[in-house]
């Protein structure tokens, strides 16, 4: 690749991180001059250069993916405090951060969910606006949390969900049905961020997360169920290439490349 090529990575990726950061000299290129001065220049060409220049997700999903995926690793503060801004600044809600968030207790536990939500807090009190920053109670749905729990399974993971709860049925029931009345009746049927938009975000935790493949598998599925493209889930697996790494992103890849053939 020749220098003026190069040269058009780093400036495109400067133009995008300019408009996370909400600042003309973000941190990233200057704090390192002392140590690393190519780190900076590398952290602008490849992660926003060229994973986030692509264009088969917009900005907005791929700041969600990105909290999903920071949040699953749960070692990642400082970078999720930073992208969680980022996702204010480019549009997103507060509403939608801490729905993406609460969304992963299923798949990250609990601690990193309340680490995450508290990085979140800190972000939403330290910007001078006042939009409100939690998810509002809602009205609770109609039926019970399994009957609402089975539906929004089927609907969104199909076969490959419903196998996954007949499989538990031998040796632990009542994982598969905290499973369907939890992760489904409590969180998937939440108001504040759309279908596509959890299964983006659930496929990027599990991608960082790198022990659930089969449960990556079966969100793969759920986003094409839901309305999602083979582009987006592939888009959202090489995100993740930048936060949790080529090994992580290489079995993901693996997963999304067997669930594509199932379909086929």
């Amino acid at each position: 690749m020749d220098e003026q090529a190069e040269l058009g990575r780093y400036d495109r990726g400067l133009e995008i991180l300019r408009r996370l950061a909400g600042e003309d000299e973000p941190a990233v290129t200057r704090d390192f001059t002392d140590i690393a001065p190519d780190l900076g220049r590398l952290t602008v060409e490849f992660p926003y250069g060229d994973v986030y220049h692509r264009s088969e997700l917009d900005l907005r999903e791929r700041q969600l993916a990105t909290i999903g995926g920071l949040a699953a690793l749960g070692y990642a503060l400082p970078q999720l405090r930073f992208h969680i801004a980022g996702a204010l600044n480019i549009g997103c809600s507060r509403r939608e951060i801490v729905e993406a968030i609460m969304h992963l207790a299923s798949y990250t536990g609990f601690p990193a969910v309340l680490n995450a939500i508290t990085v979140a807090k800190d972000v939403f009190a330290s910007r001078d606006d006042d939009e409100p920053g939690y998810a509002d109670a809602a009205p609770e749905p109609e039926g019970s949390r399994y009957e609402r729990g089975w539906k929004a399974l089927a609907e969104i993971d199909g076969h490959a969900g419903e196998a996954v709860i007949e499989n538990l049925q031998s040796i632990a029931p009542d994982l598969g049905r905290y499973i369907i009345e939890f992760a489904f009746g409590d969180l998937y049927v939440r108001g504040g961020l759309d279908l596509r938009s959890r299964e983006i975000v659930t496929i990027a935790a599990c991608t960082a997360l790198g022990s659930a493949l089969p449960q990556l598998k079966v969100h793969i599925h759920g986003l094409l169920n839901v309305g999602g493209t083979r582009e987006e889930v592939v888009e959202t697996i090489l995100q993740m290439a930048v936060y949790a790494g080529f090994p992580a992103a290489l079995n993901a890849m693996n997963a999304a490349k067997e669930v594509f053939a199932d379909r086929d």
